[in-house]
């Protein structure tokens, strides 16, 4: 597993590491050459089970939200793509059955990968990201008709060769095999709404666990054979399953149980793809790879540029969907596998296919790192996202749960304040209620310049992105020395991170509201609700000033948990705040007075601790 490790850490995902396994143990186990029949079949269940959780994780709520994006801009990027390959694929002498397979393959893109950058990124929800989700999540519904269509294309005797034609279908007439079929799908549907979910329920009344996890497993081998017994493709009828069933009670109890299998299952097939690879047709056909995979981002780039500014995703949101779109997915494996099963193509045709997509997919991390480019030649160039927003005296970077909680409290006291959010649909929604909101990144300099940063009072920085916080509160203090900055911190270290940016106030997103829940607990325990805020008060007074006195603590080339002194510093503020605890007991009007006052802005929560400038009257964690 060394493999999947490196591949993970080098952003490229698991996938790649699993097939770069195969290549790895292929010759070891001579799986190309012998006994890899058995390995196969009991690997693809790992598809079936893939197939079965995303049926169960579709939302209709969600789909209908999404549906303009879904319908139309993945309708569209699909049937584009698929046609521009195929057709490619024609002119250049393939026939018709392998450019459509090989349109198939080119316009998936790797759901996996994608999503894990975009979330590591922070750019999940931004409209690039967005719109993003919209497609693979239409891919994924694609994913089903194409793999109907295979055996369509292959046709009869080829679908009999590659073991997947049904002995119960052959000796009946095409009308009863026809009524059978639908037999089979109307008892999947039946069963999983009226006799899985009783059985379901009646286990985990009697709290058996591990038979909660046999049978999640069962219902997914039962379909599986059930829909291969009447010739439908075990995958197709795993999701058929897991939509019935998406609705059910019992829906993340299943994901949970079947995820760990799918996994594995998933590993062990994309290992068997791996280990199929011939190293001598990478050696023989590097330069063929190449400009495929280079001409396969190239097409999807063609398609997905344009149709991003159709759809209004512009600049540098559509660049992230066009970039990060622009490889092949790890569904491309599975269809790659099932035609050279129904000899839609051949060996070497199918190593080379992998090898194009192995290879788009080392180029997605590459691929983002183009759109970076493009944020920043999009910012020289002065080219705004949308409407240069008005000067105003309070800016507020980001407006989601916690920065609208922030500006409620502003427009109550009769403040006017300017927001900055690069979602469009958020920055509509806020429009309507009248608050003045502007869609774009608050860390480009020249939105933060046309919202008024040289003249205003405060800038509050609300997104929850580490990175992009600690720039712009840098930018800012650069720009505007006398701007107050009350900053969102995500945990202690990144406090000190906005210290040296050079914020004034920071507060640690979840501190305020878990020495709340601590308080209740407390006072569900039988303490007294004035003893209770008076050892709320002692606690985030001693936790502060440890938080001031680790700071020189602080290494940042090296992980929290891997720096002795500061995990010697962390318990000696515990022992403080236990002894502080344990001392503070006094008087029934002490209590009242400490527990109750309003205190100071310096007490509330912490020194400014920036040996460069002068310290603030206080600063939040």
């Amino acid at each position: 597993m060394l493999a999947v490790i490196i591949s993970q850490r080098l952003g490229l995902g698991t996938v790649v590491g699993y097939i770069a396994a195969g290549v790895i143990i292929g010759p070891v186990l001579q799986v190309s050459t012998a006994g890899s029949d058995y390995l196969e079949q009991f690997s693809e269940f790992g598809i079936v089970m893939m197939l079965f959780l995303i049926g169960l994780e579709i939302d209709p709520q969600m789909v209908w939200k999404l549906r303009a994006k879904l319908l139309g801009l993945g309708g569209l990027q699909v049937v584009a793509t698929l046609s521009t390959i195929t057709a490619v694929g024609t002119a250049m002498g393939f026939t018709w059955q392998q450019s459509l397979l090989f349109g198939f393959v080119g316009a998936l893109s790797s759901t996996a990968i994608v999503l894990q950058t975009l979330e590591e990124k922070g750019l999940l929800e931004s409209d690039g990201g967005r719109a993003g989700f919209a497609v693979l999540l239409f891919q994924d519904f694609a994913v089903i008709p194409m793999l109907a269509c295979i055996p369509l294309m292959a046709g009869a005797g080829s679908a009999a060769s590659a073991g997947h034609g049904s002995a119960l279908l052959q000796n009946l007439p095409g009308w009863a095999s026809a009524l059978l079929t639908l037999a089979a799908v109307a008892f999947v549907v039946i069963a999983g709404q009226y006799l899985s979910r009783p059985i379901f329920r009646l286990i985990a009344l009697l709290h058996l666990r591990e038979i909660f996890t046999a049978m999640a497993l069962l219902v997914v081998v039962a379909i599986a054979l059930l829909m291969s017994a009447v010739g439908v493709s075990p995958a197709l009828g795993a999701f058929l399953g897991g939509v019935v069933l998406a609705h059910s009670e019992f829906k993340h109890e299943l994901q949970n149980d079947v995820e760990p299998f799918k996994g594995l299952l998933l590993g062990l097939f994309f290992m068997t793809i791996g280990a199929k690879i011939d190293l001598a047709v990478l050696r023989d056909n590097w330069l063929v790879i190449l400009a495929a995979t280079l001409a396969l981002i190239a097409i999807k780039l063609a398609v997905l540029l344009p149709l991003a500014w159709l759809f209004r995703v512009r600049a540098a949101a559509g660049w992230l969907f066009a970039l990060g779109l622009a490889q092949a997915g790890e569904f491309g494996f599975v269809l790659l596998s099932i035609g050279r099963e129904r000899e839609l193509l051949t060996e070497q045709m199918t190593s080379v296919a992998i090898l194009v997509i192995t290879m788009g997919m080392i180029l997605t991390p590459a691929l983002f790192a183009l759109y970076r480019i493009a944020i920043l030649i999009n910012n020289r160039q002065g080219k705004a996202e949308a409407d240069q927003p008005d000067e105003g005296t309070i800016i507020i970077a980001g407006v989601g749960r916690f920065g609208q909680i922030v500006n409620r409290m502003l427009l109550a006291n009769g403040h006017k304040t300017v927001i900055l959010d690069y979602r469009a649909d958020v920055v509509d929604d806020i429009r309507r209620f009248g608050v003045k909101s502007f869609f774009g990144d608050a860390s480009r300099p020249d939105l933060l310049k046309s919202a008024g940063l040289a003249k205003a009072d405060l800038l509050v920085v609300a997104i929850d992105d580490r990175d992009r916080a600690a720039e712009i509160v840098t930018h800012a203090r650069q720009h505007n020395p006398s701007i107050r900055i009350v900053a969102r911190a995500y945990d202690r270290l990144h406090h000190y991170e906005l210290v040296e940016a050079g914020a004034d106030h920071i507060v640690r997103e979840l501190f305020g509201s878990s020495v709340e829940a601590a308080g209740l607990a407390l006072q569900s325990l039988g303490m007294h609700p004035y003893e209770v805020e008076k050892r709320k008060n002692i606690f985030v007074d001693e936790d502060v000033a440890g938080l001031n006195r680790m700071a020189p603590l602080v290494d940042a080339s090296t992980r929290a948990p891997d720096n002795p002194t500061f995990i010697a510093g962390f318990k000696d503020i515990g022992r403080v705040i236990e002894n502080a605890m344990r001392g503070e007991r006094t008087a029934y009007e002490e209590i009242v007075r400490r527990g109750w006052s309003p205190p100071e802005l310096g007490e509330s929560h912490a020194a400014h601790i920036n040996p460069t400038r002068k310290p603030a009257a206080g600063a939040e964690p």
